[in-house]
């Protein structure tokens, strides 16, 4: 045990101390992973005192949740709306990806904490002082998260999943693939993907601005700004 870990392990117990230690054993174990007793041997104590810190495990979970939340960019007041929602969506997907087990809690979970209320209020007046509707607030916040958290579980079923990154899985495909009876499937496949053609940051990328260029787009229509 180094010097660190044994100040760690000294510290006094607090709420803080107790959500940020759930938060990594999540990240290590995943939501299973997760339990009182398993959170109390992580911090040395027996699971009886974190209950002096939270509630139960709901109450746990929540201000986890909280915690992920806090480390999302979200938009500054004086920031124009486009450059802002791009920043959170990227900061979204970088954080969902360093805690995979929140993107479902942060969708499922019916309490909000200090980040999470903050993290609303600040998208939602973004979008309102940009001239969008309440009703067009809430379609570009719900397509906005969709498209993220599908992007995100797509690559996470994928690493779960143990199969092949994309090059190696377009090199096993060619070797059997009928070149004649699928010929655009087989030019994509060797004149693209086989030179290093696919490139997430930029697939993330082109499909955002597909988003916010068609919410710019529906800006300008009138029903949709009242």
């Amino acid at each position: 045990m180094d010097e660190q870990h044994e100040a760690e392990q000294r510290a006094p117990l607090s709420r803080a101390r107790v959500l940020r230690a759930g938060m990594e054993l999540a990240d290590e174990r995943g939501l299973d992973g997760l339990s009182m007793r398993a959170l109390g041997r992580s911090l040395g104590v027996e699971a009886m005192s974190l209950y002096n810190h939270v509630a139960n495990k709901d109450d746990l979970l929540d201000g986890m949740v909280d915690l992920v939340i806090g480390e999302i960019d979200v938009p500054h007041p004086d920031e124009a709306w486009k450059p802002a929602l791009r920043r959170r969506a990227s900061s979204s997907r970088i954080t969902y990806a360093r805690h995979p087990w929140a993107r479902r809690l942060i969708h499922t979970r019916a309490s909000s904490g200090p980040a999470r209320l903050h993290a609303f209020e600040a998208t939602i007046g973004c979008l309102r002082r940009a001239g969008f509707s309440h009703e067009l607030t809430v379609y570009a916040l719900s397509t906005l998260d969709a498209y993220v958290d599908g992007f995100g579980t797509q690559r996470l079923d994928v690493a779960a999943a143990d199969v092949p990154d994309d090059v190696a899985m377009a090199e096993a495909i060619a070797r059997w693939l009928p070149a004649a009876q699928y010929p655009y499937l087989s030019a994509l496949i060797h004149e693209h993907v086989l030179r290093g053609g696919y490139d997430e940051e930029a697939s993330f990328a082109f499909g955002l601005d597909l988003v916010l260029d068609g919410l710019e787009a529906r800006l300008s229509e009138p029903s949709l700004t009242r």
